[in-house]
């Protein structure tokens, strides 16, 4: 038992450390409705007829934007005909060739397609707010990529609970969103509903074919890109930006899990280390005490958690019970992080991919994006 308290008290340093950056971490992004640069904003979509509408109808509607395009990634739905009917510009899939994941596919030929000076993608769920896109592209001043952390959408109670305390994982292990300096390449993250980057340089890179293989794209590219030299932000867009991620608590456990663990982009060291430290300061103090066995590190890790629990109201539209119940399934994200950890699905939208490696494995290009 004494190995195990040290132990435990050496993963508690660690993430209470990451934990205590929030207090430096950069101010919100305000609304800027002048960009001062031509804005192309690119949404992937394959199968998003149901969802893409308030998305595209907030893209449309900015004076900020330029162009809206729509690349149609296979669809077997009415996509294409939606966002062509709300004004939008469809460009057609090409065929997905092999060793491509269909995100970064669909992405490079929405680069390749784009004119404004600067390219904004959205996910099909995200909802961007007025005033987005100007302050994304403001950003660019200083970085050469960044990312936007949204304001969630969750519906019912269980379904918060659940998010907030997947949400909570990442903040263990990486720190809060908007660090005041950034971390090294192999640690940065991003958020690939919301990224601004300058066409021009984004071409020349030809950076979604650098992680034509990952799943885990945003946090690829992020870490691929900084590792070059890119200066990387991942942004609070909070009071700009709402994603409505899952349908269900079902969807949730599956999709979002499946994808947490960041395993094709994260060694097996790393991945070690981010496990002890979400069990042993997150979901070993919940089941102590429901045990009625806490110790007193316990006590200041729960105490810790519901700190948290507060500093994580900005992230939800309508922060209510579930978040405050969410360090209670502390142990069931635990164990759905593990599980996805060591038994990843590749599978996404009727399409399976090949395994690969963790870490930063470099790609081949293929044709340069800029041609």
């Amino acid at each position: 038992m004494r190995s195990l308290t040290v132990v435990q008290a050496v993963a508690a340093g660690v993430a209470l450390a990451r934990l205590a950056r929030g207090r430096r971490r950069l101010p919100p992004l305000r609304p800027r409705r002048d960009a001062g640069v031509t804005i192309s904003v690119v949404i992937p979509a394959r199968d998003e007829e149901a969802r893409i509408g308030p998305c595209l109808r907030a893209a449309l509607s900015d004076p900020a934007v330029t162009e809206v395009i729509v690349v149609d990634d296979g669809s077997r739905d009415g996509t294409a005909e939606v966002a062509a009917a709300a004004g939008a510009k469809v460009v057609t899939g090409e065929p997905l060739p092999g060793g491509w994941v269909g995100k970064q596919w669909a992405l490079r030929q929405g680069v390749v397609a784009a004119g404004g000076e600067v390219v904004v993608t959205l996910d099909a769920d995200a909802r961007p707010g007025p005033g987005l896109f100007g302050a994304l592209a403001a950003t660019l001043e200083r970085y050469d990529l960044v990312s936007a952390g949204p304001r969630f959408v969750c519906d019912g109670v269980l379904e918060q609970a659940l998010h907030a305390s997947m949400l909570a994982t990442l903040v263990y292990r990486f720190g809060p969103v908007g660090p005041a300096s950034p971390p090294p390449p192999h640690r940065a993250v991003a958020n690939g509903q919301c990224m601004a980057f300058r066409r021009a340089r984004m071409a020349e890179a030809d950076g979604f074919a650098l992680v034509r293989d990952r799943m885990t794209d945003d946090v690829a590219l992020a870490r691929r890109l900084a590792g070059q030299g890119w200066t990387v932000g991942f942004l609070d867009a909070g009071g700009l930006l709402e994603v409505d991620m899952h349908d269900s608590v079902g969807e949730l456990w599956r999709e979002w899990g499946r994808s947490l663990p960041l395993r094709d982009v994260t060694g097996p060291g790393w991945q070690a280390a981010d496990l002890a430290v979400i069990w042993l300061t997150g979901a070993l103090p919940v089941l102590r005490l429901a045990a009625g066995r806490p110790t007193r590190l316990d006590t200041a890790l729960l105490a810790a958690r519901l700190l948290l629990t507060g500093a994580l109201r900005g992230s939800y539209r309508a922060p209510g019970l579930g978040l405050l119940l969410s360090p209670l399934l502390d142990p069931a994200a635990a164990f759905r992080l593990t599980q996805a950890t060591l038994r990843p699905v590749r599978t996404w939208r009727g399409r399976t991919y090949p395994e690969v490696s963790g870490g930063a494995r470099r790609a081949r290009p293929g044709r340069s994006a800029a041609r």
